[in-house]
């Protein structure tokens, strides 16, 4: 086990926007290190979306990510055999770092020519609570609520 906690790095704020959360969101859509096809992947995509919905574009990418961002999870604790899944609080950090992982996977599988094009349909369809990302957050709290009747061996 680590002897002290490691530090929280903290993120520039991206160049455009002056936003730290976009930032992160880039830095999990980057590939190879490629930071800068990242920002113009993002940037491209919330400008698709404000040409469609006429609205801020960041302000859409963030309601789409509070709509697919998760309360709660289930783990699973082995206890005196068997295997349960047993439903916990998700910390904040992990909390938008899963709704950023979710909409970037499902974004890549959509069907579309570009990744701007698709990620910009998986933000849309986010913001107004459809998609593949939101369901997946229903699905997780689905799964916790039905097994709620373990949470009495969280500890």
């Amino acid at each position: 086990m680590r002897k002290a906690k490691a530090k929280k790095r903290y993120l520039i704020p991206d160049p455009k926007f002056g936003d730290q959360v976009l930032t992160r969101f880039v830095n999990n859509l980057m590939l190879d290190g490629k930071k800068s096809t990242a920002y113009q992947i993002i940037y491209d995509a919330l400008d698709i979306v404000e040409a469609r919905t006429k609205e801020n574009g960041l302000e859409v990418w963030k309601r789409a990510l509070a709509n697919i961002t998760p309360a709660v999870e289930v783990t699973a604790r082995r206890i005196g055999g068997a295997t349960f899944q047993i439903p916990s609080e998700i910390r904040p950090d992990r909390k938008i770092a899963m709704g950023m992982k979710w909409l970037i996977l499902y974004a890549k599988k959509r069907n579309g020519r570009s990744m701007s094009e698709k990620l910009a349909a998986e933000i849309m369809a986010g913001a107004n609570n459809e998609g593949a990302a939101v369901k997946k957050k229903e699905d997780t709290h689905k799964m916790a609520e039905a097994n709620k009747a373990f949470s009495h061996f969280r500890f």
